[in-house]
């Protein structure tokens, strides 16, 4: 895939949100360093029945994120596949997309957490059960990872034929084969692992709103 600049104004000029949505990120991880208790707890998405919940936080989470790596890879990933679906889609389609997705991804992770606290509430007279109630309640959930793994699936969906190479390790293939792979590997992950720092199915919602949100436009007319 080309990218295309004007001389006038560079990337910012072509992909003004994508470079936006970049700064705010940037931005608010700088403010969390700062004060990392006060904006976790206000800022990252915690379960609806969590102390710590608040009715912004499926769209603050977004902005949030972990260590520098975190927040590097993801702004890293935005850069790449968003400013080129930017150019594709337009500015205001782009936005809806990428909101669409992350929230996407943060309802099917707390949808997941909450067929988990139903077993745990079943089983509460355990206390390795309620240990696990408690945890899923206060650990909080930080990143764009669920609308960047949408941003992906779109590239895929719109390039398919389009050949990507990873950086670690560095393989390449189409990029079709790698939103499948990374779809699997999510899935798998997030069914057969137990415990983790990782929101896996959050990144399955991203993918899965950002398919169906495509299959939408397809079916009316509108992916341009």
């Amino acid at each position: 895939m080309n990218y295309s600049y004007n001389r006038g104004g560079g990337i910012m000029s072509t992909a003004p949100v994508t470079m936006n949505i970049i700064i705010i990120n940037v931005l608010v991880w700088i403010m969390k360093e700062l004060n990392p208790e006060f904006m976790i707890q206000n800022f990252a998405l915690f379960y609806p029945t969590s102390p710590f919940f608040r009715i912004w936080q499926p769209i603050t989470h977004m902005f949030m994120h972990g260590d520098f790596w975190h927040i590097f890879f993801n702004m890293y990933t935005l850069f790449i596949f968003g400013s080129v679906l930017e150019r594709v889609w337009g500015q205001k389609k782009f936005l809806l997309f990428y909101f669409v997705t992350g929230l996407g991804a943060a309802l099917l992770h707390t949808g997941v957490q909450f067929i988990q606290a139903q077993y745990y509430l079943a089983n509460i007279d355990s206390a390795a059960a309620q240990q696990a109630y408690m945890m899923l309640k206060h650990i909080p959930t930080v990143g764009a990872s669920g609308a960047i793994y949408g941003l992906l699936l779109g590239y895929g969906m719109l390039f398919p034929d389009s050949v990507l190479t990873l950086l670690f390790p560095p393989v390449s293939l189409k990029a079709k084969w790698f939103v499948l792979i990374f779809a699997a590997i999510e899935l798998l992950t997030g069914i057969f692992s137990k415990g983790g720092s990782i929101a896996h199915f959050a990144h399955l919602g991203g993918m899965l709103f950002g398919w169906l949100m495509i299959l939408y436009w397809k079916k009316h007319n509108r992916m341009y």
